[in-house]
């Protein structure tokens, strides 16, 4: 099954505290563009099981993933979709995928309760950087803008330490950083 686990750390950040980070390493000039299209059921059975479940458009590929919480970090199970099948799900017409589906019956949820609820476009630029892979993210949605630090490692010691390292030789101020499905359901309560 096309599972792996994902160990990551976030700070959302203010847009001179981005900017700064963006000068000081070696970012791409260009960002990278992708699109998340979210869905949940009408009484929010993901969000009340702290999962969550997206369509990924990155380079004319679309994937499916659904994220759940692991002992080690976030369990994340993808399928891939083709170009009408991603837009048939956003059109109200899901159709079950493999991996995917088998892991929401395991959490009582039936593929046909699911509803897009709306998009969240990301500017990323990734960069390598000691063991981990730093990110920056310019996101909008629902009338909204963030700028987040994101940081990739390979396990929770090392993300710590160079989030922490990065907090305090860049002089950024730590935030509390709900994930990116999380601000984007929160913004749809306003």
């Amino acid at each position: 099954m096309p599972q792996e686990i994902e160990i990551e750390y976030k700070n959302l950040l203010t847009r001179e505290e981005f900017t700064y980070l963006l000068e000081s390493f070696p970012f791409p000039e260009r960002s990278q563009r992708q699109v998340n299209y979210y869905f949940e059921t009408k009484d929010l059975s993901l969000s009340k099981k702290k999962c969550a479940l997206r369509i990924r458009e990155k380079n004319a590929a679309y994937k499916l993933t659904l994220k759940q919480p692991h002992r080690e970090g976030i369990l994340e199970t993808t399928d891939r979709l083709t170009k009408e099948e991603a837009f048939s799900w956003i059109e109200g017409e899901v159709i079950p995928k493999q991996h995917t589906t088998f892991q929401l019956k395991q959490l009582s949820i039936s593929p046909s309760d699911l509803t897009y609820f709306g998009s969240l476009i990301t500017e990323r630029r990734e960069v390598k950087y000691r063991d981990v892979l730093l990110i920056l993210d310019y996101s909008t949605y629902n009338n909204n803008v963030d700028y987040e630090l994101e940081i990739e490692a390979p396990n929770h010691e090392i993300g710590l330490i160079i989030l922490d390292k990065l907090i305090n030789k860049y002089n950024i101020q730590r935030k509390h950083t709900p994930n990116k499905i999380q601000r984007f359901f929160s913004t749809l309560n306003n």
